[in-house]
């Protein structure tokens, strides 16, 4: 028994009548009638009445309906979610992103996606950008969004977007006064930090901006997370470097200031195996570019 032979069975049944249902499946009405015969002959029991004028249903052949039209409903039913997975229309989508990446961007980023593809799951896991490279390696993700992530051969990085850094300051410091700050107005001031492990690039760009002008931040405190930078600060318990979006996170007590010319920036990327095949990730990158130039 063939799939097509329920197929013909149904549209038999949906017709009642074998000339109809042959015209309908494209086919001449002999071959319908031998292949609803040899349907018969398989199952072993009787499953149409025919007359000259219409065809029936027998008992067996009422049960048979119900279950061929179950059958075939399953089918292309199982048949529809293979061509919607294929097409990267629905599945679960793992990815990695820092919540230092732009705050104007990644709601968007998340909501234009899911109106995008609505039977898409977000499997989204806050990691730091060394953090993705390992999740990515290991497959735990299927794309990153950070702001230096990890790069080997393996992994390509596509920048998306680039921001300024701003001073993050206590609204009554001195320099909370000054339209712009120089980095080197931020020499000897309590920093909070980001954490500094060897695989910590933006605590090292961080870093490096400092000894390029001639100091070491003094560092009073270390997190890593920007949300709780912000309120240390507005916190009065020191100072800190944070991309321009940030500025969008409200706090009493915090002031941002623009740095002077040259302003050093950092770029949020999207990061992804080289040979990633999930028909989902061209649908993610498309938002991301879409949304970054947006903005």
């Amino acid at each position: 028994m063939e799939l097509r032979h329920l197929r013909y069975f149904v549209t038999v049944v949906e017709e009642r009548h074998f000339g109809r249902a042959a015209a309908r499946l494209f086919m001449s009405q002999p071959p319908l009638s031998q292949q609803i015969q040899q349907l018969e002959r398989e199952i072993g029991a009787q499953l149409l009445d025919r007359t000259t004028r219409k065809v029936a249903l027998t008992s067996a052949g009422e049960a048979f309906y119900l279950d061929a039209v179950a059958i075939l409903q399953r089918v292309d039913e199982s048949a529809e979610r293979a061509r919607r997975l294929g097409r990267g229309e629905m599945g679960l989508f793992p990815g990695g992103f820092v919540v230092s990446a732009p705050y104007h961007m990644l709601p968007r980023v998340f909501r234009e996606f899911r109106e995008m593809l609505p039977q898409v799951e977000l499997g989204l896991l806050e990691l730091q950008g060394h953090e993705q490279g390992d999740a990515l390696a290991s497959g735990r993700i299927d794309v990153g969004l950070a702001r230096l992530p990890t790069v080997n051969d393996a992994i390509i990085v596509e920048t998306v977007s680039e921001e300024t850094l701003v001073a993050a300051l206590p609204a009554t410091h001195p320099l909370a006064f000054y339209d712009e700050v120089a980095i080197t107005d931020l020499r000897g001031e309590p920093f909070i930090m980001f954490p500094e492990s060897d695989r910590s690039r933006y605590a090292q760009l961080i870093y490096t901006l400092c000894a390029d002008n001639g100091f070491e931040p003094h560092v009073v405190q270390k997190t890593g997370e920007v949300q709780t930078a912000v309120s240390l600060v507005a916190a009065g318990i020191g100072v800190t470097l944070v991309p321009e979006s940030v500025q969008t996170v409200l706090r009493a007590g915090i002031v941002y200031r623009p740095l002077k010319e040259p302003r050093p920036a950092v770029a949020l990327s999207v990061a992804y195996r080289a040979d990633e095949k999930s028909p989902v990730l061209p649908h993610f990158l498309q938002v991301v570019r879409r949304v970054a130039t947006a903005h």
